[in-house]
């Protein structure tokens, strides 16, 4: 579910999307509690980095090649730097752990500009903020912004327990104001949060966000099927699972795609993906998830039908960019058209 934003800043937001790069110091790693570290980038001399809003994130480039997107979690307002917390996975793609292993400070990395699809709403009468584990990490800028907005929220930040729970003193500072509460489940989730008590009653002008696991977010979304879908925003750490995304390559069809640069065109054969293909002939895109929920690869299309299949697009978006890591095309005959 997007984001509420203004036309003209989502428009802003995806032209730039993931297109321009620049390089980041490591300033200073930090523990911030078992298994995470605090990652602290600035410009490595010394300007101020370009700014960005509350629940934003920005792709990190890896020394091996991957590209990774990690939660802004300083305050917006912080124009020196941007600060992202990295959990060790432990079926860690090379990300988390290449984070955690190989760079120290003084390591530069190139990173994109920020983007949100999980920003904070401007109309808001109560913001309700739902994290799971590492989830908390754009819950914490949303709220440096909702305490400078002066706008009432609170956080459920839902843990394993207190040593594996980042942000600790900060959020029991906002419990002891009445405006967080923190369940450590010990690792039984009916040990945890109740989410059907916090989410029993939806009141018009409450707008909730939620970012964690995949199972946080299906317990959450089901205890809150009965708010209205625009007052709901969610991040995903993976995709999220739909019956496009779960079809085999038998049950898929092949299409063409044409490059609008050159005039070139390709066949996307079923089980195969735009970026395959691209890659195949030479045609260099960033690609990161290869699922459709981190939005490192949108890509502009000028003609055709495609099939969405990603989780980040709204339906406005959808009429100008596909996600082309796992998009299709809903016509045989007629070629995707990408703007390349």
């Amino acid at each position: 579910m997007a984001a509420v934003m203004s036309t003209d800043q989502r428009r802003e937001d995806l032209e730039i999307l993931a297109k321009k790069k620049f390089n980041v110091r490591i300033q200073s790693i930090s523990y911030l509690a078992e298994d995470i570290l605090a990652f602290e980038f600035v410009d490595p001399d010394g300007a101020n980095l370009l700014p960005f809003t509350a629940g934003a994130h920005i792709d990190v480039h890896l020394p091996s090649g991957a590209i990774r997107q990690y939660s802004l979690c300083n305050d917006p307002t912080e124009t020196h730097r941007y600060v992202v917390a990295v959990l060790r996975e432990v079926k860690s793609r090379g990300g988390s752990a290449a984070l955690h292993d190989e760079v120290r400070p003084g390591t530069e990395l190139t990173i994109s500009q920020p983007r949100n699809h999980f920003a904070l709403s401007k109309s808001a009468s109560r913001h309700v903020l739902l994290a799971g584990g590492i989830g908390v990490t754009p819950m914490m800028s949303m709220v440096a912004e909702l305490t400078r907005r002066g706008e009432p929220f609170h956080l459920y930040y839902c843990t394993r327990s207190p040593i594996r729970t980042a942000f600790l003193p900060q959020v029991m500072t906002l419990v002891e104001k009445g405006m967080a509460t923190v369940a450590h489940d010990n690792g039984n989730p009916e040990n945890g949060l109740v989410l059907d008590e916090v989410l029993t009653h939806y009141t018009p002008g409450n707008q909730l966000y939620y970012c964690g696991p995949a199972g946080f977010l299906d317990a959450v979304e089901a205890a809150a099927a009965h708010w209205p879908d625009e007052a709901k925003h969610c991040e995903r750490f993976a995709v999220a699972p739909t019956d496009l995304n779960a079809a085999e390559p038998e049950a898929q069809t092949g299409f063409d795609i044409k490059l609008a640069s050159t005039g070139e065109t390709y066949h996307v054969e079923p089980g195969r993906t735009i970026v395959d293909v691209l890659f195949d002939n030479g045609v260099d895109i960033d690609v990161s998830c290869e699922e459709g929920y981190c939005g490192t690869c949108m890509t502009r299309y000028l003609a055709g039908h495609p099939e969405h299949r990603d989780t980040v697009l709204d339906a406005e978006d959808r009429q100008e960019f596909v996600m082309v890591c796992c998009a299709r095309s809903k016509s045989e005959s007629e070629p995707l058209v990408l703007d390349i």
